[in-house]
């Protein structure tokens, strides 16, 4: 398969290339940044402090993604969401993994998504996505008596908070109540009130070089019941996204998540 990342010169998107190049079933096709970037017409090799590898970095989308059979993009909202129009015209799939996206930008990749596969997840380990099934099914067999937090703690560079990892989380013990998590979110308290029940809360944390930690904390009247993921490498995220990538080749239009790629629906 072939495929194209974006963001070459970041931390993830450096990730990402190791992953593809350490893959036989996939190889580079296209690396991809932001127009105007230092490193756009360089040798993708040469950028990154490496050999020559006779690929060089553009800043043209539409061109990467003629190249591709799939894009795999962990960059920022505005970019993800101008890709996946370039995506829908040039029928190229696509993995996205990043997070702090809007409602309105969750409707733009859902129309993108009527032409192309696309795959979409706020994290894209096995074991945060096998954590969301499990923070459903525990939400569904515990009343409202039982308090739903929802702590994360990431690196102090981390831009968006909740991470989007805490709101799948949200959303997944949302779903096994049966209501919508933007009624019932509580996010950063501060001052006096006491907490509402049904409430679902959520803490974020930011500090050194904290790869990727959450919980979800289930407070009844005598009993805590406590699920929780740590993530010790950022290469975890890489190879999840990889295995998005592939399982794209084999479907149809629309918009998925890590929960169908993995067949935990």
């Amino acid at each position: 398969m072939r495929i194209a990342v974006t963001g070459v010169s970041g931390r993830m998107g450096g990730m990402l290339v190791q992953a593809v190049d350490a893959d036989d079933r996939v190889r580079l096709a296209a690396a991809l940044e932001r127009p105007g970037h230092d490193w756009a017409g360089r040798d993708l090799g040469l950028a990154m402090g490496g050999p020559e590898r006779g690929l060089a970095v553009t800043d043209d989308p539409e061109r990467a993604l003629e190249a591709a059979d799939c894009v795999i993009d962990f960059t920022a909202p505005a970019a993800t969401v101008a890709l996946a129009r370039v995506a829908a015209r040039t029928g190229t799939a696509m993995v996205i993994g990043t997070t702090g996206l809007s409602d309105d930008d969750i409707a733009a990749l859902d129309r993108a998504g009527r032409d192309v596969a696309i795959v979409r997840a706020g994290n894209m380990s096995l074991g945060v996505n096998l954590l969301t099934s499990l923070v459903s099914r525990v939400a569904a067999s515990l009343g409202v008596e039982y308090d739903i937090e929802v702590v994360e703690a990431h690196h102090n560079r981390k831009v968006d908070a909740p991470s989007g990892t805490a709101l799948m989380l949200g959303e997944a013990a949302a779903r096994g109540r049966g209501v919508s998590l933007e009624d019932v979110a509580d996010r950063g308290r501060d001052g006096m009130g006491a907490r509402a029940e049904g409430d679902i809360g959520f803490h974020a944390i930011r500090g050194g070089g904290i790869v990727g930690e959450h919980q979800v904390h289930f407070a009844g009247p005598s009993e805590v019941l406590t699920l929780s993921h740590s993530a010790t490498d950022r290469t975890l995220f890489a190879r999840g996204a990889l295995t998005a990538a592939l399982w794209t080749a084999s479907r149809g239009p629309g918009h998925y998540d890590m929960v169908n790629v993995l067949g935990l629906d």
